[in-house]
């Protein structure tokens, strides 16, 4: 649909169910559609599709038919000199030739077939299907001026040229209702075509929203599991870590004490290699609950505390709610997260020291967790870090509805402190 305020679709978006059923559409629907395939290499210009060669067969045939018929009623009219009936048919035809180029130059044709109508009755039907064509493929305010001035010519025009078997008010009455339905119908095939892109445009923008959400959602999945493979792996190095610079340190070590060390280095690789094997499986899988253990809770603190301690820290767990159980999975979670991380973090750069986790709350007053460490006694020895631990509990508390603050304490210690939404 050609003109300055046809409807426009995107021109990155495939259409496999309309490209098999061009030859349905209109030339400059499908150009729109689809317009890699509909554009000539030469002028740029849509390719008449099979329907439209039908169509403008159509309207050659009815131009034809007008003129004949016209061309007819002239013969019988004895008032018409015979020069001028010879110049009326050659108008005619010359005009219904013309109807071909109705395609390319819509606003032209209807233009120049205005000062032939007036010496020309044959020409009336190649008149009608010009102003139909200028009324599909231009804006109204075109149509308006072209319609108007012919129907202002109306009235001079049946003045010279009397009907013979129509009086004047009827022929004029006629004329101006089959011109104002050959405009409506225009106007409505034109808004057909325009409803018909919009809607198209609608699927196009919909189906490209859809696949932002799906990209959108894939990153989201991505970040979270990457905070996974932080919370996860982090402390399970942190124990390979601080063993192993314990064996550097103390090459003089007892054999039980050395041996107990490779054993929680061993164990923790292991436990290391089967977390990452699980996120990577997390990744590769279409669906991320197919696979994998279930996210721990705060059902899981306990353990976490046990495992901690086996490593040789020292941690008191002041654990007051009665039901841990009763917790929604998302808040424990976070809570288990929480206190994961400190626990990591005081390994790291307060070892030695006793850690002290604290969880309370109740449904309808909220989940509080922290872990406080005191000053560590002596030299520490220097553990890698990214830094981005705590930065990543905070982003989970927000998520969760939830606050988080972690600082130095007034005795050299360190506290990470949250509160959570229960209820």
């Amino acid at each position: 649909m050609s003109g300055d305020d046809s409807a426009r679709v995107p021109r990155d978006v495939p259409v496999p169910t309309l490209r098999g059923r061009r030859w349905l559409l209109p030339s400059a629907v499908a150009a729109d559609l689809d317009p890699d395939a509909e554009r000539n290499g030469r002028s740029g210009r849509p390719r008449r599709t099979v329907r439209d060669w039908i169509v403008d067969f159509g309207c050659f045939l009815l131009a034809v038919g007008v003129g004949i018929a016209a061309a007819n009623t002239l013969a019988d009219d004895p008032n018409t000199p015979h020069a001028l009936a010879v110049a009326d048919q050659w108008g005619g035809a010359l005009a219904c030739a013309a109807v071909w180029l109705r395609r390319r130059w819509p606003l032209g044709l209807a233009v120049a077939l205005i000062p032939v109508g007036l010496i020309s009755t044959t020409s009336g039907g190649a008149g009608l299907v010009a102003l139909f064509t200028l009324a599909v493929h231009r804006p109204f305010r075109y149509v308006a001026w072209i319609a108007g001035a012919q129907l202002a010519l109306l009235p001079a025009y049946f003045l010279l040229r009397p009907d013979p078997d129509l009086s004047y008010p009827v022929a004029l009455a006629v004329t101006v209702l089959l011109t104002s339905a050959v405009v409506g119908w225009g106007m409505f095939v034109r808004s057909k075509r325009q409803l018909m892109l919009s809607l198209r445009d609608r699927a196009r923008r919909a189906e490209t929203e859809a696949a932002l959400r799906a990209e959108q959602a894939q990153q989201l999945a991505r970040e979270s599991i990457a905070r996974e493979m932080h919370d996860v792996l982090a402390h399970r190095l942190t124990l390979l870590s601080v063993h192993a610079g314990a064996l550097e340190f103390r090459p003089d070590a007892p054999r039980e004490e050395v041996a107990r060390a490779a054993g929680i280095i061993r164990e923790s690789a292991h436990e290391a290699l089967q977390d990452l094997r699980e996120i990577i499986g997390v990744l590769r899988a279409s669906d991320s609950d197919d696979g994998g253990r279930p996210q721990p809770t705060l059902a899981a603190l306990d353990g976490l505390v046990a495992e901690s301690r086996s490593a040789g820290m020292k941690v008191v767990l002041d654990n007051q709610v009665a039901d841990p159980d009763a917790v929604p999975a998302s808040v424990g979670r976070t809570a288990y997260r929480i206190a994961q991380e400190g626990l990591t973090n005081a390994r790291k750069h307060a070892p030695g020291t006793e850690v002290t986790v604290s969880v309370r709350g109740a449904a309808g007053d909220g989940l509080t967790v922290s872990v406080v460490n005191p000053a560590p006694s002596g030299e520490v020895p220097s553990v890698p870090g990214s830094g981005q631990g705590l930065i990543g509990l905070r982003e989970r508390a927000t998520l969760a509805g939830g606050r988080l603050q972690h600082g130095d304490e007034g005795d050299g210690g360190f506290r990470v402190a949250a509160w959570l939404p229960w209820g």
